[in-house]
């Protein structure tokens, strides 16, 4: 069953801080656009039925969303 990930949730902080953030830092901007693309991937892999994608397929697309969340989290930090 396909699981949306919150990232604001993930990131401890709200969804207008974060939004916040994002008008002041392009780059950050870009990231969380990226994550969003990669957690729509990742869901729709899942949620795939007749059409599924290998185990190691659907491994590569979270390990993909996860490399994204950590550069996120690392512009957070260079930002703050």
């Amino acid at each position: 069953m396909p699981v949306t990930h919150d990232l604001y949730q993930d990131l401890k902080l709200s969804k207008e801080e974060i939004q916040q953030k994002r008008t002041k830092d392009p780059l950050l901007d870009s990231l969380i656009n990226k994550y969003s693309q990669a957690d729509a991937e990742v869901l729709k892999a899942e949620s795939a039925q007749s059409d599924a994608p290998s185990d190691e397929a659907l491994k590569k697309l979270k390990e993909k969303r996860l490399q994204v969340k950590d550069k996120i989290v690392q512009q957070l930090q260079t930002r703050s």
